[in-house]
């Protein structure tokens, strides 16, 4: 048809559809039908046509029906009234003997969304819920649900929901998940379908005749549920195992985050479920879908946060292909970093290499910065990686190796010389503001240890009119106030010039008052810009850098199958050290006798007796086993983030070296103990073991070293509940230190408290005994000494508000699992 203007294409087509010897043959008139279609897909407008289109679906042709229906039901809300020609002809279609004639016609009498026409279309939708053809009761389940998307503040008559819960039991698979979705939609305000253990069970054993889809549908819906007994809860899981396993990703990761909801209070069989799904999200990994293999790279960093071995014998699944998107390989950097350990670091530093030079300047940079992720573990290798990538003089190359040895230096100190060498010559490569910023900051850092930093940081002064980044300006004014403190022969004019500038023509109030802020400290004297410029430096072992424990399940199992793991961008978690968890295959089989000796209701009571069967005779021991008879409970709620732990750890250390009054009051409210516990092989139990024993009694492993690393450290804290007679409970906040040095062991143990009056006692044990001072394990240690194979640990618990009982119980159950972690290896 030649192509002509919206009312002359209207007008022929209203000639042709009214033409009663196009009317008379059948396949003419249907080609004239899909004219009026053809006419509508390319926009012309042809809603006058329908009334001639009304009598068109008046038709023994199945064809034309489908394509009158599709013209109507796009019209219908422009012709409300017109609309009411059609329903008619629907409801006697509803009767056809032709099962497709009558879903068809269910079908678009639901599509027509006229609030008008729901009184016509309640009675051919209850008929079709008890049709013979399963296609029929298909289509009226649904057109239930849209029913009440049209209405949604209008009640469904409860004979209809009575219908869909007994189409649950359809033996057509389809119509029941159809019934699921439609309960869902109609109950959604009441918290949608029920889901009791019959119609749970049922489902379960037809989840196979479903298809992909329908599978994740009833996965999802019985997510719901919760078992009454032990029994049926692995009953359950015995009917989803082999869903585990599934082929298609979809009904693996529904079967996955059911299996973690019901498993929640068995942390052991949760793990094991990871463990067997390891097979099918590797295969996920290689599909050749694209969003298949992101989706599945963002769940397997969901999964390695609580188990980091999972994929350490199948990291080369991880490196990059050539022609794969720089999102899934940046993802499979991040997957690669947590997969290091002794074994491939040598390969996977090797490969990293190769996509340092890498076409896309992103994936270029995102592998230098896994690099120097895995430099916090194996800072040698990496080193000698970054600085030859330094020789290539690529721009981008260089500001990011400049940014990662920034990063790296700040965790692993020892570096700082390698780096300083490596630093000279670099800032005629570096064009862009974060690699500038990252090079002054290494300056002020380590610039009396670099021959040219003055020179290199004259060049930057030079250019300071002409610098367009604010951050640039304002590092450059503290790298140049520290170099002055340390170098001020040499820098002394620059500053000045530096200062002039900022203070008398920069027009951004931040870098002017940050200049008016150094001026003014200058003008205080050296000692208190010294103050403000060469504070103390945070203690690196204090964050999770040096290892980073597992994460319980529960902690993420809800994001699980969920759009949570793509929203979030590249995880900035710090990479493992040499031996961590990380590096740990893991072993689906709980240690049972570990399980059974770490009970918290019992372990004051076995302290207490190895301590009296070890012959501890101080009255202070005794008195200890005597002070816990209150109940004590351990909690990891609230938790405590590495940086709120290294906040409060070196608060409690200023209110030891500061004399301030009020300081000196807040120190009441806070106690801290220092103890040594011997045991055979304490500080070389795996940290895995550690973790696994820490959390059956609610004490949290915040970050630690790798075994056979000297020292030893492990950081951790708990909340402790503490019931005093006749009181409410009383809640404090305990974080510790355990260190191992590995000297030769002879001191004498250590008490410090907050005292009445303020005033810190320390001494040693003889003179806590002779002025009556309360020593905590004194016996103990005495009887340790006898055996001078046993190594030493130093216990430092620090507490706020102060509650002594609970302090002296939360040592004892301590003791008791170090001990029996002793007792597990030996």
């Amino acid at each position: 048809m030649p192509y002509l203007g919206s009312e002359d294409t209207e007008r022929e087509l209203r000639r042709a559809l009214c033409n009663p010897h196009i009317q008379s043959d059948p396949l003419r008139y249907r080609n004239t039908v899909l004219k009026v279609l053809r006419a509508m897909s390319q926009g012309v407008d042809v809603s006058g046509l329908f009334s001639e289109m009304v009598k068109a679906c008046a038709t023994a042709d199945i064809v034309q029906k489908k394509l009158v229906y599709v013209f109507l039901c796009s019209y219908a809300a422009l012709n409300p009234e017109l609309s009411l020609l059609v329903i008619n002809t629907l409801r006697k279609d509803c009767q056809d003997p032709n099962p497709m004639v009558r879903s068809l016609a269910l079908r678009n009498m639901t599509n027509l969304r006229l609030p008008s026409l729901v009184e016509y279309v309640e009675q051919p939708l209850t008929a079709g819920l008890r049709d013979r053809a399963a296609c029929v009761r298909r289509v009226a389940v649904l057109g239930w649900a849209k029913i009440h998307n049209l209405q949604p503040n209008s009640e469904t008559d409860a004979a209809v929901v009575n219908e869909l819960y007994t189409l649950l039991r359809d033996p057509d698979p389809v119509v029941m998940v159809n019934c699921l979705r439609a309960l869902e939609e109609i109950l959604k305000e009441e918290g949608g379908v029920a889901i009791n253990k019959p119609i749970t069970h049922h489902l379960l054993n037809r989840l196979k005749e479903c298809d992909v889809w329908g599978q994740c549908e009833v996965l999802r819906v019985l997510q719901r549920y919760r078992p009454q007994t032990e029994d049926e809860l692995f009953d359950i899981l015995s009917l989803l195992d082999a869903s585990l396993v599934s082929p298609h990703p979809p009904v693996m990761a529904a079967t996955l985050s059911l299996f973690l909801g019901l498993c929640s209070a068995l942390p052991a069989v949760g793990l094991a479920a990871l463990e067997r799904v390891r097979a099918p999200l590797l295969t996920a990994c290689g599909s050749p879908s694209r969003e298949m293999r992101l989706t599945a790279l963002c769940h397997i960093q969901l999964l390695l946060r609580s188990l980091p071995g999972l994929m350490g014998a199948h990291y080369k699944r991880f490196f990059c292909g050539y022609a794969e998107p720089a999102y899934i390989k940046q993802r499979k950097m991040q997957v690669l970093v947590e997969l290091v350990n002794d074994d491939n670091v040598a390969m996977i530093l090797d490969e990293l290499r190769g996509y340092c030079t890498d076409v896309n300047t992103d994936t270029a940079q995102a592998a230098i910065s896994a690099i120097g992720g895995i430099g916090r573990s194996y800072s040698d290798r990496c080193l000698e990686i970054l600085t030859g990538l330094l020789g290539l003089k690529q721009e981008h190359i260089t500001s990011a190796v400049v940014q990662t040895m920034r990063d790296l230096v700040w965790v692993c100190p020892q570096c700082s010389d390698t780096v300083c060498e490596a630093l000279e010559g670099c800032e005629d490569t570096l064009q862009d503001s974060q690699g500038r910023q990252a090079l002054l900051w290494l300056l002020a850092v380590y610039g009396e240890r670099v021959s040219s930093a003055p020179y290199t940081l004259e060049v930057f002064i030079d250019g300071v009119r002409s610098e367009t980044s604010v951050g640039v300006k304002m590092e450059l004014l503290t790298t140049t106030m520290r170099l002055f403190l340390c170098r001020p022969a040499e820098t002394q004019d620059m500053l000045g010039r530096l200062l002039h500038y900022c203070i008398e023509e920069e027009t951004d109030m931040c870098v002017r008052d940050q200049g008016l802020l150094y001026y003014r400290c200058c003008h205080r004297g050296i000692e208190e810009t010294q103050k403000v410029l060469q504070g103390r430096r945070s203690d690196p072992s204090l964050g999770v850098l040096i290892g980073r424990p597992a994460e319980p399940v529960s902690q993420w199992a809800c994001s699980f199958n969920t759009l949570d793991p793509l929203k979030q961008g590249p995880v900035e978690t710090e990479p493992p050290s040499r031996g961590s968890p990380e590096h740990v295959t893991f072993d689906p089989k709980p240690n049972t006798d570990l399980s059974e000796t770490l009970d918290c209701s019992q372990i004051v009571k076995l302290h207490s007796a190895s301590d009296r069967a070890s012959g501890c005779s101080d009255s202070s021991a005794e008195g200890l086993a005597s002070s816990v008879a209150p109940p004590l409970s351990l909690s990891l709620t609230p938790v405590l983030s590495p940086e709120e732990f290294e906040r409060l750890w070196l608060q409690r250390q200023d209110l030891h070296t500061e004399q301030d009054a009020e300081k000196r009051e807040e120190e009441e409210d806070c106690a801290c103990l220092v103890e040594h516990i011997r045991g055979p092989a304490i500080a070389h139990c795996s940290p895995q073991s550690l973790q696994a024993a820490m959390q059956l009694v609610n004490i949290q492993t915040l970050a630690f070293t790798p075994p056979h690393t000297l020292p030893w450290r492990v950081y951790l804290f708990t909340h402790t509940q503490h019931t005093h007679s006749g009181n409410a409970p009383h809640s404090t906040l305990i974080v510790g230190e355990l260190l191992y040095t590995g000297e030769a062991n002879q001191r004498v143990g250590v008490v410090k408290t907050g005292s009445d009056d303020g005033d810190l006692v320390e001494g040693s044990k003889e003179e806590h005994v002779r002025e009556g001072g309360d020593l905590i394990s004194a016996g103990l240690r005495e009887s340790a000494r006898e055996n001078g194979e046993e190594e030493e640990v130093k216990v430092t618990l620090k507490q706020q508000p102060r509650d002594d009982s609970a302090l002296k119980g939360f040592l004892s159950i301590l003791t008791t699992v170090l001990h029996t972690l002793s007792s597990e290896r030996a």
